[in-house]
């Protein structure tokens, strides 16, 4: 059986020597991986940021852009789920190259297993102040008056927020334990309501964790980052795994 495979946090820059090759690797990474792909997951902030102007294409990623639409000739399907870094994703994706566009969590089969997929950002308990920037971030009178700047100001602006943001979420780069990763707490909530979940697969935490929940079937997994880790997940006949893209020393928590 063909391989799906899963992704998120690439962040990537225009103009940004790190950001260049990390988006060069993520295509050789495409490269080898498609050879087996069924679909491709793209769990949320791939883009370090992105605004969907009317006419305007924010520069750089034309290495992504081009790779995605080659899988999609090839007939591959691929899912994208917005992050809060490029929440402001609309319809281009999905216009230019029919790859559907996700901005909540979804519930779905994949090789008969029951999937809960989502960015995670707004999840579980705590948070607040970021809950309360993304409802007024997804309201649509705020992207329309965004998009009254010109495009030269309105990326640098968010640009230069966004790195404000790497930098503090950087710093923290270990497993909390149970009780204090919201993601945790978020996927235990759920599966006292739906037993039949068997993987919940999150980005957004930078960190590559694969957790049994107290059910002791259903696996919290995050997909890490390819900031630090390079890492992704391939569900071949029904089994998840957490893998790195040559990068042996990473590893998975907790």
């Amino acid at each position: 059986m063909a391989s799906v495979y899963f992704a998120s946090d690439f962040h990537l820059k225009p103009d940004n020597a790190g950001s260049r090759s990390r988006e060069e690797s993520i295509v050789q990474w495409l490269d080898q991986a498609q050879c087996d792909m069924s679909a491709l997951y793209l769990v949320g902030d791939v883009f370090d940021f992105w605004f969907d102007y009317k006419r305007v294409i924010p520069r750089g990623f034309t290495r992504i852009l081009s790779k995605l639409l080659e899988l999609r000739r090839l007939g591959i399907p691929i899912h994208f789920f917005t992050g809060n870094h490029d929440l402001w994703m609309n319809d281009y994706l999905t216009h230019e190259m029919g790859i559907p566009i996700y901005r909540e969590a979804i519930r779905t089969e994949i090789q008969g297993r029951q999937v809960f997929i989502g960015h995670g950002d707004g999840l579980g308990p705590g948070d607040h102040g970021y809950k309360l920037m993304k409802r007024i971030f997804a309201n649509p009178l705020a992207q329309k008056c965004y998009r009254w700047l010109h495009p030269d100001v309105g990326v640098a602006l968010a640009q230069y927020l966004s790195s404000r943001s790497r930098e503090a979420q950087d710093a923290v780069q270990l497993f909390l334990g149970p009780e204090r990763e919201w993601l945790v707490q978020f996927s235990e909530d759920l599966i006292a309501r739906e037993n039949k979940l068997d993987y919940l697969i999150f980005g957004h935490r930078h960190l590559p964790i694969d957790y049994l929940l107290s059910n002791q079937r259903t696996r919290y997994v995050n997909l890490g980052d390819w900031i630090h880790f390079r890492s992704f997940a391939r569900m071949r006949n029904g089994e998840l795994e957490l893998l790195f893209y040559e990068n042996e020393h990473a590893v998975v928590y907790p």
